[in-house]
């Protein structure tokens, strides 16, 4: 009798279940980051939640907590290095371990004409959204290599990594951090970490409502369902890289936009 079928067929629940594993959101508090943060607990993990605003992060981890999940949340500055060697600590000493590290945390940046730059405004959206990044990798590889237990990071980026998007750098910081994790993914294979970036389209989040309107109907003209995505969108692509369904995988961008950057209307 044959039971390759019946073999695979049991494994594929465990291939998504995080149970025992302690999964990061860097911006978890809210927009993509709860979103994935209701995904990474519905599938067992226990989550670490940071955030700048110390009231949204314990509106968020209390959410999640009212629905059986463990979850902690630390009031945590990504751009700087200290607050973020410092909300580390507490994460290991809440948790004990971490296993996937999601680096979310981002934003729109400064919206100027690229002429009307000036150096402040370009370093603080390379602060926002790559230099955190950096900060929260090497924090968090950092110890996925003291455990010895290898390790996920995550990089939220964007399609506008793919797309011609005007006004400032936001386009050529999301492609920068896709570059990095491709760099990582080649550096950190040998100590068992892996690194993927996950692109989202237009979602429908506080930041990205907060674009003029001629923007969104552009980006909904150019999806062909018609449709929005929601921040429970992240929640599948999040369970996927956390965990064992995702073994094999490493340097990726995982575009989730339905259709969005491969439509040309």
């Amino acid at each position: 009798m044959d039971t390759t079928n019946n073999n695979t067929a049991a494994a594929m629940p465990q291939l998504f279940d995080l149970t025992g594993h302690v999964a990061l959101v860097t911006g978890g508090n809210g927009g993509l980051g709860i979103g994935m943060a209701r995904g990474l607990a519905s599938a067992g993990a226990s989550v670490a939640i940071w955030g700048r605003n110390a009231e949204r992060n314990r509106a968020a981890s209390e959410a999640l907590k009212a629905n059986g999940a463990d979850v902690a949340d630390f009031a945590c500055d990504v751009t700087d290095p200290e607050q973020v060697s410092g909300a580390m600590e507490l994460t290991i000493a809440r948790f004990g371990r971490l296993d996937s590290c999601f680096a979310n945390a981002g934003g729109s940046g400064v919206r100027k004409p690229f002429t009307q730059l000036s150096p402040g405004d370009w370093q603080s959206t390379l602060d926002l959204n790559v230099n955190s990044v950096v900060y929260t990798f090497q924090a968090a590889s950092r110890q996925f290599i003291e455990q010895g237990s290898g390790g996920s990071l995550v990089v939220t980026s964007s399609v506008a990594a793919l797309l011609g998007v005007p006004g400032g750098g936001y386009s050529a910081t999301k492609a920068a951090v896709s570059g990095l994790v491709r760099s990582l993914a080649v550096e950190l294979a040998p100590v068992g970490i892996r690194a993927n970036s996950i692109l989202p389209g237009f979602i429908a989040t506080e930041m990205s409502l907060n674009t003029p309107k001629a923007f969104q109907d552009a980006c909904l003209r150019r999806t062909p369902s018609g449709k929005l995505g929601t921040v429970d969108d992240m929640a599948g692509a999040a369970v996927f890289l956390a965990g064992p369904a995702s073994r094999y995988m490493t340097g990726h961008s995982l575009v989730i936009d339905g259709g969005q950057s491969i439509f040309p209307m």
